[in-house]
């Protein structure tokens, strides 16, 4: 059976981890839609892991349509959600019109990066059938703002606000919360206080969900590894093991684990 919004809100409902993993083609969505992989994210993470740039700026609308499309075509039944690359979303109207784009391709949802601004696009797109996952914390489209790479609501003004945006966002029509580089206790809190389910990397084993860019967890990405990621492929066999190895940690709670958190 097709995994839902309905489905991931039951899963929080329930208090069942759910899983979520990058995938941009066609072969990669299928073994991990049939590893039992809940969520596929066709990130602009692309730009980086594919293309070999130093940053997710560079992904352009067509590009994200085209592996959305791809992954649409080799997805077994996971929840297709796709990133809107860098300034395609500036204004509700470029928003509303490059969204129609990727759902056309075959996205099930879209992902936004930003935090209170975002409230009267996240209606707009809600407001017109499109489900929407609003992306705080540490934003890679920020990455010059944030002046690099770095974990975000540290200190407690800081985590006040990101979980005022957390729920201006829900409240704005966002279905989905996704929390990337913060720390575990702030991410527990952001979780408790909305009741749109609630994803994270790099931010604990308390949010409802998990994910992963699929190279990082089969330990394919060259360089130093964040912290976050744990190479699955080196316990297992094969991929298929090591996706459904994911699925399980995830499920059952022991990914991430405290080597793989940050504290406040």
């Amino acid at each position: 059976m097709a995994v839902t919004i309905n489905t991931l809100r039951e899963y929080k409902q329930n208090g069942e981890a759910f899983s979520a993993l990058t995938s941009y083609d066609a072969t990669f969505a299928q073994i991990v839609s049939e590893a039992g992989v809940d969520v596929i994210l066709i990130g602009d993470s692309l730009g980086m892991v594919l293309q070999g740039n130093d940053s997710t700026l560079p992904v352009t609308m067509d590009q994200m349509v085209y592996h959305t499309s791809c992954v649409a075509k080799g997805n077994r039944g996971s929840l297709i959600m796709a990133d809107m690359p860098f300034m395609s979303y500036g204004t509700v109207e470029a928003a509303l019109e490059n969204a129609a784009e990727l759902m056309r391709a075959g996205a099930h949802m879209v992902k936004l990066e930003g935090t209170d601004w975002m409230k009267d696009t996240i209606s707009a797109l809600s407001e017109r059938g499109v489900p929407v996952c609003a992306h705080l914390g540490l934003t890679p489209q920020f990455v010059n703002k944030f002046g690099g790479y770095k974990v975000q609501g540290r200190d407690e003004k800081a985590a006040e606000m990101m979980i005022e945006h957390a729920c201006e966002l829900e409240e704005a029509g966002a279905d989905i919360i996704l929390l990337e580089c913060v720390p575990a206790p702030l991410a527990a809190r952001i979780t408790q206080a909305v009741k749109a389910p609630v994803i994270g990397i790099g931010a604990g084993s308390d949010t409802d969900g998990q994910v992963l860019v699929v190279h990082d967890m089969l330990g394919l990405t060259p360089g130093r590894k964040p912290r976050f990621v744990k190479n699955f492929l080196a316990e297992t066999d094969s991929v298929q093991e090591a996706l459904a190895a994911y699925v399980q940690q995830v499920r059952d709670r022991t990914f991430p684990s405290e080597e793989h958190t940050f504290k406040a």
